[in-house]
């Protein structure tokens, strides 16, 4: 049932209280003061305390145990002249109060509506950190049931060795997935390296990834490890692998098979021992089809997929993201925006979301910058829709006259290639490719993709 606490100076009515609560079941302990009572209030559940009492007031005794770590709910018992008291307690967070006189009944209704209200109180807390253990995977947030399914993999994933490789549009979260398998693996206190396959240039990739000797190459003054050695006996996270060349694959298998590597000018075998988690945005079933990416490499990567789905499929996700950016960002830009209006992520909820979870954050970011309330209200969201929409409206103008877009697309990528020298890693960065997708393309122009 629950254990009460009677504070009341006058002891016949004290004894009558107790013996009526313990009729029902309930547990009872009695003080005649509240200096006394706060001795007694560690095991309470509830305080039931008269406002005038001889020293410190029910008011005061409230106060009081309201700074303690169980902090029991507390009813207060008030004569009939200090009902204004009476609604001051309530206001200062008293559960419920009892005008003097009053009936057994009465006494115990109030008593048994505080305690279901406590029962209530509880069942929420529980229900609060069962959703967060549920629904939030380190700062991976979502509730709709494909987030629901990869958190449920992850739990199972993340304490094996097992090779992962996860598949999504970019911003949906890959690298965030990929540290938390790592932070919840036996690994977690060993290297986690990241190594973003699109930003290496091709020429350096294999120096980075297996490290060179001195000497190896024109400039290498000193020895260096590669990414696989300052990661052993942690995590390698091969973030864009479809970026990763032809040559580099062959080695990169090799790990994969037999956790060894030379380094680039030596013919010293070396042993790491690394967990591969690999991420894509691009489909590599069509890069097999295209012979861009090895198949054996494919299959020893795709030990474990997760496919994480991109926002505009799980949009019952958006209020809890939008809720979770609001506090974090929050706290990191001392904003005084602190919470989110309905409308604002109704808003937020119309939107395609090109560059997913990213991009809200990103939204979310300069909304609570430019936003002048402690509220984030739908007028604050600046979304990146205008553009487009006039672009649209316009039509006329759209491309250069004369050009179909086709062929628009093709001179952007021979300007892109021109600025970059040939270097069709660095073009493909400017025009917001993979290298991959670069190549397919050159292909479709009837171009070598080695030699353009």
């Amino acid at each position: 049932m629950g254990r009460v606490l009677v504070v009341e100076d006058e002891e016949k009515l004290r004894r009558v209280i107790e013996l009526q609560l313990r009729s029902a079941g309930y547990e009872v302990d009695q003080a005649g003061s509240a200096e006394e009572a706060l001795r007694m209030a560690e095991n309470a559940d509830l305080v039931l305390t008269d406002l005038r009492l001889p020293g410190m007031d029910g008011l005061e005794l409230m106060a009081r145990l309201r700074e303690q770590s169980g902090r029991p709910a507390v009813i207060l018992m008030t004569a009939y002249g200090s009902i204004e008291k009476a609604v001051e307690a309530m206001k200062a967070g008293a559960e419920d109060f009892l005008p003097k006189p009053f009936s057994l009944d009465h006494l115990m209704a109030v008593i048994e509506k505080a305690f279901a209200h406590r029962a209530l109180r509880e069942e929420n807390r529980q229900l609060k950190a069962e959703l967060s253990s549920r629904y939030q995977f380190d700062n991976i947030v979502g509730r709709s049931q494909p987030m629901r399914e990869i958190f449920n993999t992850l739990e199972r994933v993340a304490p094996t060795r097992a090779t992962v490789l996860l598949c999504g549009e970019s911003g949906v979260g890959k690298d965030m997935i990929a540290r938390a398998i790592h932070q919840h693996s036996p690994r977690k206190d060993r290297p986690f390296v990241k190594i973003n396959c699109t930003a290496i240039p091709e020429n350096l990739m294999e120096s980075e990834l297996f490290g060179y000797e001195k000497g190896a190459f024109t400039g290498a003054n000193t020895t260096k490890p590669g990414k696989f050695e300052q990661a052993d006996t942690g995590t390698v996270f091969l973030d864009e692998i479809g970026d990763v060349p032809a040559a580099v694959q062959v080695k990169l298998l090799r790990v994969l098979q037999e956790r060894e590597f030379e380094r680039l000018g030596s013919n010293k075998t070396r042993h790491t021992d690394v967990r591969v988690v690999a991420a894509t945005n691009v489909d590599l079933r069509e890069a097999l089809e295209q012979g861009t990416f090895r198949e054996d490499l494919y299959y020893r990567l795709n030990v474990l997929p997760i496919n994480v789905p991109p926002l505009r499929e799980r949009r019952e996700d958006i209020p809890f993201l939008a809720e979770h950016f609001v506090h974090k960002l929050g706290r990191d830009l001392g904003s005084p925006v602190k919470s989110i209006s309905a409308e604002a992520v109704q808003r937020l909820g119309g939107y395609h979301w090109p560059g997913n979870v990213r991009e809200l954050e990103n939204v979310i970011e300069r909304s609570m910058v430019l936003a002048s309330g402690t509220v984030l209200e739908a007028s604050d969201i600046r979304l990146d829709t205008e553009p487009r929409t006039r672009a649209a409206a316009a039509g006329e103008g759209f491309l250069p006259a004369g050009m179909t877009l086709d062929q628009y697309e093709q001179s952007l990528i021979r300007e892109a290639l021109k600025r970059a020298a040939g270097n069709k890693s660095q073009a493909a960065r400017l025009l917001g490719l993979t290298r991959n997708a670069l190549r397919y393309r050159l292909s479709q122009m009837g171009l070598d993709p080695e030699g353009a």
